[in-house]
């Protein structure tokens, strides 16, 4: 995308904000409703999470009891939810992807965790020992509010770690953590933080982190794109939320804060990451985009906050920097869409990106 595409963008949508910022509000509001009612369906296995600040079970679907041994698994694709919390939708998605793979999503399994809240517990009077989240908690690696102060980025460790038991997966080669929207903002975090990567490296097992379309990413420092395609300071001043996590690492939940900033973005740049761009994911308003100050620092809309995120990650690690960014031509804010593209399953399958899908570097 042209820099002058992104300033005239980016002055259109500043001007609809103000003249029709009570029409966008009245949109907005089935997408609120949406968030706060519960889920239609909740996952059917659970995982024991057991940390030093307690213990409880994460809701999950997987296409194969997680409990019996799997010699056959070669490959693992996470697949995290979005905003709805609907695992269901995006299980579903993750297993069409693997049956559009062919012969390359052989030997996969499939699983979705569910990051369930309160109203969702109540509604389907759920154990108490099923961990919970505030509505926006479980994006952002807060603590659970029940049973115990269990940050979700600590539950995603321990999905990843119980796939580094060799007595379970003795043939598993690589796991895929994969989100799209909300899910991809996830991901991203937490392959900035997480540490269940650590247990599968041990085991001799590579993974991959999937960023689809999130609405907005985690900066390292407080510079934001500009149309020029410069990076200038933020105006801490006029919007202090644009430096804060979840945007910076100003203010990051404790299960972020035990580590420097300096050691985690060392980390994150030697990570396997591909930011996976719906080239068509260029309306500002839908889909519960983040059109907060700290939001709209990044861009305009999600495509040009990706494009400009990975200009950001390569000119702060000009050799070294082990992540890539696609593109999926005419697919806008769709999961299913850009999991199941051919772009998206070259991605999420490790096969070779087609020439149709534009690739950096």
């Amino acid at each position: 995308m042209s820099m002058r595409l992104w300033a005239g963008a980016l002055g259109a949508a500043a001007m609809a904000a103000c003249v029709v910022a009570g029409g966008a509000r009245a949109a907005d509001k089935p997408a609120v409703k949406g968030q706060r009612a519960a889920v239609k369906h909740v996952a059917d296995q659970r995982l024991l999470v057991a940390t030093p600040q307690g213990r409880g079970m994460l809701a999950i679907y997987a296409d194969r009891s997680l409990a019996a041994p799997a010699p056959g698994v070669k490959r693992v694709l996470l697949v995290v939810h979005g905003t709805l919390r609907n695992a269901d939708t995006y299980f579903s998605d993750g297993r069409k992807a693997q049956q559009a793979a062919g012969t390359a999503g052989a030997g996969t399994l499939v699983a979705a965790p569910q990051f369930l809240t309160r109203t969702d517990v109540q509604a389907f009077g759920l154990a108490a020992d099923t961990l919970i989240w505030t509505r926006n908690g479980w994006k952002d690696g807060a603590p659970a509010v029940a049973p115990a102060p269990i940050s979700s980025f600590a539950a995603l460790d321990a999905l990843l770690e119980h796939f580094a038991d060799r007595k379970l997966y003795p043939a598993l080669v690589e796991v895929v953590l994969a989100g799209h929207s909300a899910g991809a903002q996830v991901v991203q975090r937490y392959a900035v933080a997480g540490r269940g990567e650590a247990a599968l490296r041990r085991a001799g097992i590579h993974v991959r982190y999937v960023v689809a379309n999130p609405s907005s990413y985690l900066y390292f420092s407080d510079a934001r794109p500009s149309a020029d395609g410069s990076f200038r300071p933020a105006d801490a001043a006029a919007c202090p939320k644009a430096v804060k996590w979840k945007y910076g690492l100003e203010d990051a939940p404790p299960y972020v804060q035990r580590e420097g900033s300096a050691g985690l973005e060392a980390r994150y740049a030697r990570r396997d990451v591909v930011y996976l761009l719906g080239m068509a994911d260029t309306n500002p308003y839908t889909h519960f985009i983040d059109r907060s100050c700290a939001g709209m620092a990044q861009g305009p809309y999600r495509l040009a906050r990706g494009l400009a995120y990975f200009s950001y990650m390569q000119q702060r690690h000009p050799s070294g920097l082990e992540q890539t960014l696609v593109e999926v031509p005419g697919v806008g804010h769709n999961g299913q869409g850009m999991f199941t593209s051919a772009c998206g399953l070259a991605v999420l399958f490790g096969t070779p990106v087609p020439a149709t899908c534009p690739r950096k570097p």
